[in-house]
């Protein structure tokens, strides 16, 4: 007969690397605040190779310990996080910088229902020396706004590190990011699939070792950057791509019936050149943004939208060519409006600024003529797999 393991509410998860300064005092604190509020709980390290006895620390102190081979923040909360046991999650790092003595908030939150649970510590306190100038007042403000831009994640201190959150909504996220942007995935994901999102006041020290930390300023900073960009199509590829193509339209308008003398600056056959690349750029853009959307949602990275499916009911394979071969048909009619131009002078010298704007506008329906048709194919292809 198995033997019945006793029921686990909460487990506290925390990573760790070479922690054997600040990792006695973090269990400590943990296994004391729910011995003292009645939790049944759990500590877990996710023991991502520490050589520093780490491991032998942990166990003296009664915590359970899972072993890490693949390296990175991420991998480690990932894989103590499914060795978790309890119903609600608690994570945070093991170096004396988070308040495991008080989780009353988190644990309040989680029983009310929400899914994850945020720690603020600009709401809490920080103390002094416990967060780098750079972090305080660019880092985090910063990448936090575009959090909240691109996704509306209701959280305003998107990189607290001591978060609760239901373990079942954990797996079910399919975090894949194995560095310090796991943080930031979690969030994302959270918000993009709905869930039910609270933040509570939380208090930062400043950490308990005499080693440099972990975290490397600008280059976590960067994987942050990149993945909210990675994570948002809209605004790394849609967005841009609209506006490329607005002001190239402009600029057509502005300069395609002849020079334009604005303040004594002249814009002519030049300005129109750059108003056709700025119209195929953001058509590109705006292509890219489409198919990395689909992809995405295809492989689970983000959650289907009813508004894209409604409006694949308008851009079919159909409807994409004969698009494309409108604009194709228009690029070759005036390729041979300015062939016959040109045979009207015996193929002689031209004069460049009046044919140019015949010439370049022809060349760019030419190209986003067949950039549609290649583009829905490739949309078709994608859609394979969708239906």
């Amino acid at each position: 007969m198995t033997e019945q393991l006793p029921a686990i509410e909460l487990s506290i998860v925390m990573p760790c690397l070479n922690e054997a300064e600040t990792l006695k005092t973090c269990i400590d604190k943990a296994t004391g605040w729910m011995k003292n509020n009645a939790v049944a709980g759990e500590v877990v390290i996710a023991d991502n190779g520490s050589s520093d006895g780490s491991q032998q620390i942990a166990i003296s102190c009664g915590a359970r310990v899972v072993q890490v081979e693949r390296k990175g923040y991420g991998s480690a909360l990932m894989a103590g996080i499914e060795a978790a046991r309890g119903t609600y999650v608690i994570m945070g790092d093991s170096d004396d910088s988070y308040d495991f003595g008080n989780l009353t908030l988190f644990v309040a939150k989680l029983r009310e229902g929400y899914d994850l649970v945020m720690g603020n510590r600009f709401k809490g306190g920080i103390g002094k020396g416990a967060m780098p100038f750079l972090h305080r007042y660019l880092g985090n403000p910063v990448l936090s706004f575009i959090g909240q831009l691109f996704f509306k994640c209701p959280v305003s201190d998107f990189h607290c590190g001591l978060r609760g959150f239901r373990k079942e909504i954990a797996i079910r996220l399919d975090l894949r990011t194995t560095g310090m942007e796991f943080a930031s995935e979690m969030v994302v994901k959270a918000t993009l699939f709905d869930l039910k999102i609270a933040e509570v006041p939380t208090t930062l020290s400043k950490d308990g070792r005499t080693r440099p930390p972990h975290l490397r300023t600008w280059r976590d900073g960067w994987r942050h950057l990149r993945f909210l960009l990675i994570y948002s199509p809209r605004w790394l590829f849609l967005y841009p791509g609209i506006f490329l193509i607005l002001v190239g339209f402009a600029l057509g308008l502005m300069t395609i019936r002849g020079p334009l003398n604005i303040l004594h600056i002249y814009f002519d056959t030049n300005t129109l050149l750059y108003a056709g690349a700025f119209i195929i750029t953001g058509f590109q853009a705006m292509s890219f943004g489409l198919f990395t959307r689909i992809y995405a949602i295809q492989a689970g990275f983000l959650p289907a939208k009813e508004k894209l499916s409604r409006l694949f009911e308008y851009i079919t394979l159909e409807t994409g060519l004969i698009c494309g071969s409108l604009l194709t048909l228009a690029g070759f009619a005036g390729t041979f409006y300015s062939l016959y131009l040109w045979d009207k002078t015996h193929f002689g010298q031209l004069e460049y600024s009046s044919i140019l704007r015949i010439v370049i506008p022809s060349v760019i329906a030419l190209m986003l003529g067949i950039q549609v048709i290649l583009s829905s194919f490739f949309l078709s292809v994608l859609g394979v797999n969708k239906r």
